[in-house]
């Protein structure tokens, strides 16, 4: 794969390159890993910080609820627009502007003084949120080369996984010594710091031909995501029938669709219909959707399953599946993933990082229901396969994509992602649900909650009859997301394999 078309970088890359010697491209990478870490932690830290909330701002079940999701909505809507901005107008550009846009909406979120205020903040840092989540993506792969971009990008990743581990452990502890509002504030001597490195260090690169901005393609695909991911947010608290999920879920597949169309008949696409016929594109795609699943929905259910099945506090359970980001930062940092990936080759690479990610899941099923050491254990494989299957899937996506649509293409991996863990929790969760509900006992039979149906029941042996069906359906739903994963990298896998012979043979045809 060619690196991104630069207009201002280092002065030995000839046109149309990037030079993969810049000499700060480390340093680069490090500014922009701050970024991305901000920006993913915030995905994460506002839960421990609900109950303040909800005393301070007087704020309902509703408003605390929209608080956590305008953030992750609003960044999901706008990825593939805020990829395809940065491809138009100037990565550098975009992601000053995100920096800055971030920072803002930090700041007034800090200082709200009503959940409207604070709701709109966060809708704000969403925006800001979605073009780092691109732009920092596309400058990896613009300042490195194929020698290193896989290491890179495995450090890239890493990142993002500390993020989401990290994000309750950072709000619990900022919470214990200050104010809530101190959780928001903290981003913006980061933000501050990255405008200042990006435009003494960022090399500017964008896309040189020119094609006129696809404005309604931005608008469908925004919609359309918004529509799809808002149904997948709001189904585990409405209801996966309720007329709210069903129509947002329709309207969100509808305009996607229609996106899709529209998309396949213009001249100046914002996305190119045709990497779909790409195997590695769609073997890759694929895999990351499902390594995405199991990561959150597992998140999802061992939060779950140390607070009430093992009985651990809130930041007892928080640091407890640390060990999972561990693992993948130390195996990133040391390029352990991206030594591999040359001596076995992308398909195999997947396939093992993922069967690795399932054996975890069912170690965890297995081992960990009756203590935290077997849970130990899974959470290390976990973090050993999601360490070598993640930076091989994006380097494969992105190596897909031509280099002047490197922001789209960072755009198309960070909504598959936030889709899969969507997914994770949406699917793991109504299979965790189900089982529970089918094994409750009689008195606690339809409570909706294990707190509800702890409260139905009346003797102590009622109680531990309901422990008992909870646990179980924690087991199930994590075994049901190890087959998913493990199904999904045999599937990936092959595509990717059929991909390389294809492109083997066909020089000779």
């Amino acid at each position: 794969m060619t690196a991104q078309t630069a207009d201002a970088g280092p002065p030995a890359a000839p046109p149309g390159t990037t030079s993969g010697s810049h000499p700060q491209r480390w340093l680069i990478l490090a500014v922009i890993c701050l970024a991305q870490l901000t920006v993913l932690l915030d995905n994460t830290i506002l839960n421990v910080a609900v109950p303040s909330l909800s005393r301070e701002m007087d704020a309902t079940t509703a408003d605390i609820q929209w608080m956590i999701n305008a953030y992750s909505l609003v960044q999901s809507g706008l990825l593939l627009s805020a990829g395809s901005a940065a491809d138009r107008y100037g990565r550098k550009k975009m992601l000053i502007a995100g920096l800055a846009l971030f920072g803002v909406g930090s700041l007034i979120a800090s200082v709200a003084q009503d959940a409207g205020q604070l709701i709109a903040a966060r809708a704000g840092m969403g925006i800001g949120g979605a073009l780092l989540m691109t732009t920092t993506l596309a400058v990896v792969v613009q300042i490195f080369d194929d020698a290193e971009r896989t290491k890179a990008i495995g450090v890239w990743g890493a990142v993002s996984s500390l993020g989401f581990a990290a994000g309750p452990l950072i709000g619990g502890s900022l919470l214990e010594h200050f104010w809530w509002g101190s959780i928001f504030l903290i981003n913006l001597p980061v933000a501050l710091l990255g405008i200042v490195a990006v435009v003494w260090l960022v090399p500017e690169s964008k896309n040189p031909t020119g094609d006129r901005p696809d404005l309604l393609g931005a608008l469908l695909s925004t919609v359309g995501m918004t529509g799809v991911v808002f149904a997948i947010i709001s189904g585990p608290e409405h209801g996966w029938t309720s007329t709210r999920v069903l129509l947002s879920a329709f309207v969100g597949v509808a305009v996607l669709a229609g996106f899709a169309l529209w998309e396949r008949h213009i001249p100046y696409p914002m996305l190119d219909m045709h990497f779909f016929r790409n195997r590695s594109f769609v073997g890759a795609i694929t895999g990351g959707i499902l390594v995405a699943f199991g990561m959150g929905g597992s998140l999802f259910l061992l939060t779950q399953h140390l607070q009430f099945v093992l009985g651990y506090d809130a930041l007892d359970a928080g640091l407890r599946t640390a060990p999972l980001a561990l693992v993948i930062v130390a195996l990133n940092l040391t390029g352990v993933g991206a030594r591999l990936l040359p001596k076995l080759g992308t398909p195999l690479t997947i396939v093992t990082g993922m069967g690795m990610l399932a054996l975890g899941l069912a170690l965890i099923a297995v081992l960990g229901v009756d203590g935290y050491g077997g849970m130990l254990l899974g959470l290390v494989v976990m973090g050993s396969g999601i360490a070598f299957a993640m930076p091989a899937m994006a380097n494969a996506v992105m190596s897909a994509i031509p280099p002047e649509k490197a922001g789209v293409g960072a755009g198309v991996n960070g909504t598959l992602t936030e889709c899969g863990n969507g997914l994770g929790v949406a699917v793991l969760g109504a299979v965790l649900n189900s089982r529970f509900g089918a094994l409750l006992p009689a008195v606690a039979a339809g409570a909706g909650s294990l707190p509800a149906a702890v409260a139905a029941a009346r003797t102590p042996e009622e109680r531990e009859a309901v422990m008992d069906a909870f646990a179980s359906g924690v087991e199930t739903s994590q075994l049901v997301g190890a087959a998913a994963v493990f199904a999904g990298g045999v599937l990936a896998g092959l595509l990717l394999r059929r991909a390389e012979r294809s492109s083997q043979t066909a020089p000779a045809a």
